[in-house]
Order: structure tokens, then sequence, then C-alpha cells
């Protein structure tokens, strides 16, 4: 028997096996994908917006977050991974890869309903954690709603 035409065959073989393998793995990451599940919420159960204009975050909102959400949320190991100590961080979010904070629409906002508890399984600051890092006021999630919707500068 041919040892040469036996390696092609054997070849051929595993070059089918490994496309099938690659095959399979792209449709199981597409469907671990399609799998996570956005978090929703019922937007009309919000705070309402603050009625202050002119909003900031270096003035406005970054001292709401220091109280109850950057120690958590700073330093070399961000919970979430996500880091709240600047604009372009609290905006950008964490792991999920999804914004927190969706410039010009609070209400689509993750940050706005995670702080509203409007999220099974995604209060912030946690439930459990409040003793420590207080729960934001209504007024606190209207003003940071205001300035999402103002733009978020």
């Amino acid at each position: 028997m041919n040892t040469n035409h036996l390696l092609q065959g054997f070849g051929k073989r595993i070059k089918t096996l490994v496309s099938a393998a690659l095959c399979l793995s792209a449709v199981a990451l597409i469907a671990a994908d399609k799998d996570k599940k956005k978090a929703e919420w019922d937007a009309s159960k919000l705070p309402a917006a603050a009625s202050k204009t002119g909003l900031t975050f270096e003035k406005d909102i970054k001292p709401i977050l220091e109280k109850s959400c950057v120690k958590c949320h700073s330093g070399e190991k961000p919970k979430s991974k996500y880091r709240m100590d600047t604009l372009a961080n609290v905006i950008k979010g964490g792991e999920s890869g999804d914004a927190a904070i969706l410039p010009g629409n609070s209400a689509k906002s993750p940050m706005a309903a995670y702080v509203s508890d409007l999220v099974e399984d995604m209060e912030m600051p946690p439930t459990e954690k409040r003793d420590k890092y207080p729960q934001l006021t209504k007024e606190q999630i209207g003003l940071i709603r205001a300035w999402i919707d103002q733009g978020a500068k």
C-alpha cells in the first residue's frame, strides 16, 4: 500500500475534523452570546429627572458617586471592571462591554436603572453593603438622570 496516499487521506480527514470543530465552536459562541440576557427595566419607574440645568460631572455628579460608588469601582481591581473615577470611565461601563450611560437618554442608561434598584441582583450600591455605602436618594438619582439627559458632560 502506498504510504503517501494513506497520509494524504489522513490529512484530509484531519482538515475536515478541524473545520467541523471550528464551525461547532463558532455556533456555540453565537448561541452563548444570544443567551446573554440584557438587563431590562421599566423606565417609567425611574425617579424623575431634576429640573436643574448646566450639570457637570466634576461639580454635580462626581461627589455623589464618591460617596456611594467609587470605593468599589476604582483602583487596580474595580468591581465588574467598572471604574467610576473619571467621566470617560463612568460612561464606558465595565465587563459587560455595554456603555453604562447613553448621553442624552437616561431612561435607557443602565446606571440610572441600577442606582434606582430596578434590575434585580444589580442594585447599586448592593443592598447588603448599604450600611457602608449609602443608597442614592431620589433627588441624587434625579440629578444623575438630568445630567445624562443633558449630554453627560
